[in-house]
């Protein structure tokens, strides 16, 4: 099973890409979550990611597999963004993405809007709308900010398959069971205010927002969608841990909002355990399973020890280039067609049993979750 034969997936939590050539360097920045340069010596393809990238993307572009990063580089411009950016997404075989509008752009170049994406992509696209980014939006006094940014999510999400929050990087996971008093909110909305606005990370107002998402997700019938794990250096890992959300997750029960654990990694069996221990919590590896490159197979069995079938899906979380569609869903089709025919050499399932997961797995979960 290892060429694992699945239908067309479901990419539950993505963002858009850039059609630009991008230089070298540029392009090689995109393929690590750090915003710092790398180390003197190296570049980003050193890494189990750019190991991936040179083993499932060269044959999209014409060239061999494991071909030099240099030669790969070349190719990609002479067939220029446009061609590249068209083959690589063809490759990766996706029916359905689920787009984070939270960001514009990529390596100072704007991200396309979900139309041309799906054109490019040729696949159907769904926008989630990212609470935060929402928020910073409204302009309002401090006694009207907690209404409005509530109706502009209302506004916002009424089209969308999900809210997703950035609580991790703006504060961490650690989220306190009950609602903020009123009366602190609009304390809190009056700092930031009339510190000149910008980013929202007063922790006040990031906790009105997400049981302000639960409300809205509650009347829309919208799952809610949160970071966790590991990302850019602007996050402090250890406040990312999942875990550290298990108060809120119980608060947040009698809402019936699903709550959807992104990512996780190093803390994926955390997720795993939320997603197995409460009805409401699903969980996802998503660009850990590019990340992790030839481990990809051992970290999805890890996730896979507890996580029910039907409440883990599939992403690629794919941001700015092309090869991380195809590394994406490459990586996941072959780790989960590794991990299942160990299990079944080993007798732990049927051929039909491990079928069935896949299919949980590639693309029935989101649909079923997210109403598509």
């Amino acid at each position: 099973m290892r060429s694992l034969e699945v239908p067309a997936l479901v990419d539950h939590h993505c963002h858009s890409v850039v059609v630009a050539d991008l230089a070298d360097g540029a392009l090689a920045g995109l393929l690590t979550e750090s915003d710092r340069p790398p180390a003197p010596g190296t570049t980003p393809f050193d890494s189990a990611l750019g190991l991936a990238v040179r083993r499932w993307c060269p044959p999209a572009l014409g060239l061999p597999v494991h071909a030099p990063a240099a030669d790969y580089l070349a190719r990609r411009a002479e067939l220029g963004a446009a061609e590249a950016t068209r083959r690589l997404l063809a490759a990766a075989g996706l029916d359905t993405c689920l787009v984070d509008t939270g960001l514009a752009e990529a390596a100072g170049h704007p991200l396309l809007p979900l139309s041309e994406f799906a054109e490019a992509a040729g696949a159907r696209v769904r926008e989630v709308v990212r609470l935060e980014s929402v928020a910073e939006t409204v302009s309002a006094s401090a006694g009207s900010w907690p209404a409005l940014v509530r109706e502009a999510l209302a506004a916002s999400a009424a089209g969308a398959v999900a809210v997703k929050s950035v609580v991790a990087y703006r504060h961490g996971l650690a989220v306190p069971a009950e609602r903020p008093a009123p009366a602190a909110v609009v304390a809190a909305a009056g700092e930031w205010l009339r510190a000149g606005r910008g980013r929202l990370s007063h922790p006040v107002l990031l906790y009105h927002l997400l049981w302000t998402a639960l409300d809205v997700c509650a009347e829309l019938g919208l799952p809610l969608q949160l970071h966790t794990g590991f990302g850019d250096p602007d996050l402090t890992l250890h406040r990312a841990d999942p875990s550290l959300l298990t108060d809120f997750v119980r608060a947040a029960e009698p809402s019936g909002v699903p709550l959807v654990l992104l990512h996780g990694y190093p803390y994926h069996r955390q997720a795993a355990w939320l997603a197995q221990a409460f009805p409401l919590v699903y969980t996802d590896l998503g660009l850990t399973a590019s990340y992790v490159g030839p481990r990809v197979a051992a970290v999805l069995g890890e996730m896979l020890e507890l996580a029910p079938f039907g409440k883990l899906l599939f992403s690629t979380d794919a941001y700015g280039l092309p090869e991380l569609y195809l590394v994406g869903t490459a990586q996941f089709r072959h780790g989960l067609g590794t991990l299942l025919d160990g299990w079944r050499a080993d007798g732990a399932c049927s051929a039909a049993d491990g079928r069935h997961l896949a299919r949980q797995v590639a693309a029935d979960n989101a649909r079923r979750l997210y109403r598509l």
